[in-house]
């Protein structure tokens, strides 16, 4: 009992110091008597997400099993108690409560581990700032880039924005996003669904789906602006005025931030977010958020917390790259204030964090700096994000604005076109190439850090990652076979170059007239009149007028020429077998020989005999047996009166 009061008055004084919060996270001790199961995982997850985990060889484990429903119940049903998000991944809830004896009895429960405030009050009044990402006309200094007219899209005022990437050579080979799927986690998609910017999304239906984690609510057309532009320079898709990064990808559009306060229950929501996310089956996630500062100085970070591991949103996002999520994340507007980090979550290891340059490659002064403080290399990557092409809020029509927030989701949508290309490859690799493809890829620094993809190296890399061939030699001829990514506008020429030889030669050129995918391509050179010792084969790919490039070369050896005297029976090629009316010998040679064939049959007995003079290179003969009766029977060469093989054949 005396165990007891102590613990209540423990707590309501703990409750007192707390006063002033109303929303708490509730962490948990584990997800005991769970109704879900590893073993069912279609129970919580999409087909779509489950197939990702098959695909990239993810394993279940606990994170991904709900909140153990009873435990929801206990906490709701303690009290003048709102439950708010649920995070499976981090086992935690969030409440509003001002309900003290709810407090101390969530307290007592033994599946709860403690309470923690997490935000004031709610504010009363809704405020819609749409005034909070000013917009501006175009500058002068804005540079423009030419109009490609062979291009499938033509871009408007984000050419300069999607070319920077190159980002065009993917859309012109097919790649636009169709098939994949977006989230885009923010603080509101004011208008998009009546706005003109976005009539492609809505008509085609490639929104799947929304949700508001800060009010629990469907609807996120009437909050803030922000996320909406975001959107715009991934989905835009009017020809000639403002064309998107990834206009076909369909998306999810979540509102996870409060623009009224700055509080760490919005990182909460982030992480419920990207939970939501992953169940779905999503593939790629643009978060053009940032927290240090809160309107509660209790909470605030400081930069060692950067690590990629402390904060809320940080630890979500790790997890969410190890369901196999691909996390793109602004780096944050710091730069020039006295914070000049980046901001969380662009800390988070694994995550392609996006600082801000303009359309010529400048960084902008506003840009965040890496890196993190565990000295992870941050920023990853820069896309535009000075004088960035957003849609205007009232018209729809191309606007211009500045911040990470714009370069995150643009190199959203290039990423996600590129992956779209190739989903074999995995997060990580995807984001490996665009780091690899970018113009600081050997010097990283900690403003644009491996520097401005390149969506045509990167292209050119996966494709040269991803394709096999094999070249065997086999009676003088060699056997190619090669499987690669390609479609209609691409083509492969064979090279090939003799030891004596000083030049390649183009031998062949392979095509297929199938879309694109991976295609078997097989040819068979015959290089039986070749007196070196080897000979070598390279492959170049070309891209319509894009790109040419090799994808590998090869080169095989020999003992002696191919065409020096047969030395095994290997050498000498007899067929067909069987043989229904002539059987031909072939093999080639290098000196004049005297050549001598014998048939018998399978008693032994003589049934044709012949030899020729033969000089150099091939020899074929064509022997008639239609006469032959039907059985088994012999033949032998003989080269120089050496006999060089002996072969049985069935006649039909």
């Amino acid at each position: 009992m005396k165990k007891t009061i102590l613990f209540i008055v423990f707590a309501l004084s703990i409750f007192a110091s707390r006063a002033q919060y109303s929303r708490y996270i509730v962490k948990l001790n584990d997800k005991g008597t769970s109704p879900f199961s590893l073993s069912t995982p279609s129970a919580y997850l999409s087909q779509r997400a489950i197939d990702r985990r098959i695909r990239y060889n993810i394993s279940l484990d606990s994170t991904d099993l709900p909140v153990t429903p009873r435990y929801v119940d206990s906490i709701r049903l303690s009290g003048n108690v709102t439950i708010l998000n649920v995070s499976k991944w981090l086992n935690e809830i969030s409440i509003e409560t001002i309900d003290a004896d709810a407090l101390i009895k969530i307290n007592s429960f033994p599946f709860v581990n403690n309470t923690q405030p997490i935000a004031a009050r709610s504010a009363i009044t809704r405020v819609n700032k749409i005034a909070n990402a000013p917009l501006i006309e175009i500058p002068s200094i804005v540079p423009t880039i030419q109009q490609n007219l062979v291009d499938v899209y033509n871009y408007g005022k984000s050419n300069g924005q999607v070319k920077i990437h190159q980002g065009d050579f993917l859309h012109n080979h097919g790649f636009r996003g169709d098939g994949m799927q977006l989230a885009v986690l923010d603080g509101g998609f004011y208008h998009y669904n009546t706005l003109p910017t976005f009539d492609s999304i809505n008509i085609n239906n490639q929104v799947l789906g929304t949700w508001d984690f800060v009010a629990n609510e469907s609807s996120v057309a009437e909050d803030d602006v922000h996320g909406m532009d975001c959107l715009s320079t991934i989905a835009a898709n009017m020809p000639g005025i403002f064309v998107g990064t990834a206009p076909k990808t369909s998306f999810y559009l979540f509102r996870t931030e409060d623009v009224n306060s700055e509080y760490p229950i919005e990182e909460h929501n982030l992480a419920v977010g990207e939970e939501r996310a992953d169940s779905v089956g999503v593939d790629v996630c643009s978060i053009s958020l940032g927290y240090t500062d809160f309107d509660d100085p209790s909470f605030n970070y400081s930069y060692s917390d950067m690590n990629g591991y402390t904060t809320i949103s940080a630890r979500a996002s790790a997890i969410a790259i190890r369901k196999g999520l691909l996390i793109v994340i602004a780096a944050g507007n710091e730069g020039d204030k006295s914070w000049h980090y980046i901001t969380t979550p662009a800390d988070t290891d694994s995550a392609f964090t996006i600082g801000a340059v303009d359309t010529l490659g400048q960084v902008a002064v506003f840009s965040s700096y890496g890196p993190s403080s565990d000295g992870q290399i941050k920023p990853n990557a820069a896309s535009v994000g000075r004088f960035a092409v957003v849609a205007n809020p009232g018209t729809g029509l191309p606007s211009y604005s500045n911040g990470t927030s714009f370069a995150c989701p643009n190199m959203a949508g290039i990423t996600t076109c590129l992956w779209q290309a190739f989903p074999e490859a995995n997060n990580i690799e995807i984001i490996n190439t665009l780091q690899q493809s970018a113009s600081n890829y050997t010097t990283p620094d900690d403003r644009t850090g491996y520097g401005i993809p390149d969506a045509k190296k990167a292209f050119v890399l996966l494709q040269q990652k991803y394709h096999t061939q094999t070249i065997s030699v086999n009676q003088c001829k060699a056997n190619l076979v090669l499987s690669v990514k390609t479609d209609n506008t691409m083509s492969i020429e064979v090279e090939r170059k003799f030891a004596n030889e000083a030049a390649f030669t183009t031998i062949t050129t392979l095509q297929s007239n199938l879309p694109y995918g991976m295609h078997e391509f097989l040819y068979t050179d015959d290089i039986i009149n070749s007196t070196s010792l080897s000979v070598q084969y390279r492959l170049k790919m070309i891209i319509g007028t894009d790109t040419t490039y090799y994808l590998d070369d090869t080169t095989l050896n020999f003992t002696e020429p191919c065409n020096s005297n047969p030395s095994n029976e290997e050498s000498i090629v007899i067929s067909p077998n069987p043989v229904n009316d002539f059987v031909n010998v072939y093999f080639s040679n290098a000196t004049a020989s005297r050549v001598a064939v014998v048939i018998v049959n399978a008693v032994g007995q003589r049934v044709y005999t012949d030899d020729f003079q033969h000089t150099t290179g091939i020899f074929s003969q064509d022997i008639n047996m239609k006469n032959f009766s039907k059985g088994a029977y012999f033949v032998t060469v003989y080269i120089d009166k050496r006999k060089a093989i002996t072969k049985k054949i069935i006649k039909q």
